[in-house]
């Protein structure tokens, strides 16, 4: 016969497990904090936007035919999206469109360490930069407006090339490099460089591999622990409820 302690016991757990389900979105608690709050997120910045200018610097010795550009990306590449990923945490709810753009309608997201002197100084070698998003088309004034606010340089409709369609970057690069020779992109996510890392049946850490020598040179890679295409990956084609990707989540990791 089972002992209260050991029925005690039995309860907790059942209540853990049955807590951990409504709680899928403290899994990201500690990637928010650690952004806003750590010394390491901002000096990994600095270090990727100062390995960007030594590129740059050895780029711009090489001619070219076409006028040279650098291509990049915007949340959490030139504007921190922290504060809409905590109010997601606080309020306990999952990804919303339309609370994003609430969010970026205020223009007051702060800028990514390093991001904007490394533009001006890209702007300076006359190295014109072009803005790749997926936000969509009409959030391009509140982004102008804030990318504005802190000295961005070419920040225009003409430089500005968001999603449409498609979510698929590689036709807006394609559009660039047809006027423009692009010597450098900046991003935190594998498809802001090139479509090969999250083609299907591909492993994005053996197609990293392979690029290697491109990282700190044309691939300027920026942190980003709160989202990302990395994350897609890990779960079966299907409409899942965020507390089957918050169980998915579990399982993947591993212990030794």
């Amino acid at each position: 016969m089972f002992s209260k302690s050991v029925f005690s016991v039995i309860g907790f757990l059942l209540a853990a497990a049955s807590t951990y389900g409504q709680e899928y979105h403290r899994d990201y608690t500690n990637a928010v904090l650690w952004q806003q709050q750590s010394g390491e997120y901002r000096a990994l910045c600095f270090q990727a936007y100062n390995f960007a200018r030594l590129s740059l610097d050895k780029k711009l010795k090489k001619r070219s035919r076409k006028p040279k550009c650098i291509v990049v990306d915007v949340d959490e590449t030139l504007l921190d999206n922290s504060p809409h990923s905590a109010q997601t945490v606080r309020s306990r709810k999952s990804f919303d469109l339309a609370e994003w753009k609430r969010w970026t309608g205020m223009a007051v997201a702060d800028t990514v360490p390093g991001a904007c002197s490394f533009l001006q100084y890209a702007a300076s070698k006359n190295v014109e930069v072009f803005y790749i998003s997926n936000r969509d088309r009409s959030e391009i004034p509140a982004t102008i407006e804030n990318l504005k606010r802190y000295g961005f340089p070419y920040v225009d409709n003409q430089h500005l090339l968001f999603r449409d369609t498609t979510s698929n970057k590689q036709p807006r690069r394609d559009l660039v490099a047809g006027t423009h020779e692009i010597i450098m992109l900046a991003g935190d996510n594998l498809s802001d460089f090139s479509t090969i890392f999250y083609q299907e049946g591909k492993d994005a850490k053996s197609t990293v591999d392979q690029q290697a020598k491109l990282f700190g040179t044309e691939f300027i890679v920026l942190p980003n622990p709160m989202y990302g295409d990395w994350e897609q990956s890990l779960y079966p084609k299907g409409n899942l409820t965020e507390e089957e990707k918050s169980e998915i989540r579990l399982n993947r990791i591993k212990g030794y």
